[in-house]
């Protein structure tokens, strides 16, 4: 389906996607509505048009250009293969009907499921040896299992009570990690309207100091942080669609994940965290359009 580089993270399972092992789920059992992320109207369930006999993308090398955004942005965390590969043992919604419909009931839920092991990965690594990484790896181990249960155990599966249960310790191990970077940033008068939850599309943060700041479930829709530190900075949630990152640092950004930098405008300049791609079309000029 794409090119998209795995993600292996140490000792902890691909978390990314690996689209020549999946019977393109992404694009037959999700539903999207024209907009400007995509050019008509799919009903969940329906194969793409552009999805051909081999699952993949006809027109993946001009997704954008089609108008088809949502596509080059969608990360399924490594879902996509999960329930390809080991759910369902490999047996592809084309050729077993019966099996078609759990499928695709299943693979939102997964992927839910593997986006929690991504916080919690991070949030593993963020505990390091200062703290005690006992509970996290416990709430890991318990989703990662999870993630494998059968199909019937994953159809009735509460997926908001395990993010329920994980979100303390993912806030705990954030504001651990960012306490002692507060001290050392600079630009008090930007950060004191800064904070979690706020609406901040559109705003003017070129060069501005965010190292240890928690921004978790912020609007940046369309924001300009080109040049902004962000190491330390909690993103958790954060909305950056059409967000400058142009020459931005988000080397150590917590919780940042592969959507959110697809979803920005970045360029050759701006610092990605070890083990994310950087966009295609980052390289096509559209960093710097409004």
């Amino acid at each position: 389906m794409t090119e998209r580089t795995r993600v292996e993270l140490g000792r902890r399972e691909d978390l990314g996607a690996d689209c020549a092992r999946c019977f393109g789920l992404c694009c037959v059992a999700l539903a999207f509505t024209r907009s400007a992320d995509f050019p008509f109207d799919k009903p969940a369930g329906d194969p793409c048009e552009n999805l051909d006999e081999r699952d993949a993308c006809r027109v993946h090398a001009e997704l954008r250009p089609r108008g088809f955004t949502g596509c080059t942005v969608f990360d399924c965390f490594g879902a996509g293969q999960k329930v390809s590969q080991q759910t369902f043992a490999g047996r592809s919604w084309r050729d077993d009907p019966g099996t078609r419909d759990a499928m695709f009931a299943i693979f939102p839920i997964v992927r839910r499921l593997h986006e929690l092991l991504w916080y919690l990965e991070q949030a593993i690594s963020l505990v390091g040896d200062t703290g005690d990484p006992a509970p996290l790896m416990s709430r890991f181990d318990r989703v990662s299992a999870l993630s494998r249960e059968q199909p019937d155990r994953l159809a009735g599966l509460d997926v908001d009570a395990e993010y329920d249960a994980a979100r303390p310790l993912l806030l705990q191990a954030s504001e651990d990690a960012r306490r002692g970077i507060l001290g050392e940033t600079r630009d008090r008068g930007v950060r004191r309207r800064l904070g979690p939850g706020r609406d901040l599309a559109g705003a003017a943060l070129t060069g501005a100091d965010l190292r240890g700041l928690s921004l978790r479930g912020s609007l940046l829709i369309g924001a300009d942080l080109s040049g902004a530190r962000l190491s330390y900075c909690d993103l958790l949630g954060v909305d950056l669609r059409n967000a400058n990152l142009a020459g931005a640092d988000l080397a150590g950004a917590i919780y940042l994940t592969q959507m959110q930098v697809s979803s920005a405008r970045g360029d050759q300049l701006t610092v990605l965290p070890r083990g994310f791609v950087r966009p295609a079309h980052w390289s096509a000029g559209e960093q710097n359009r409004p």
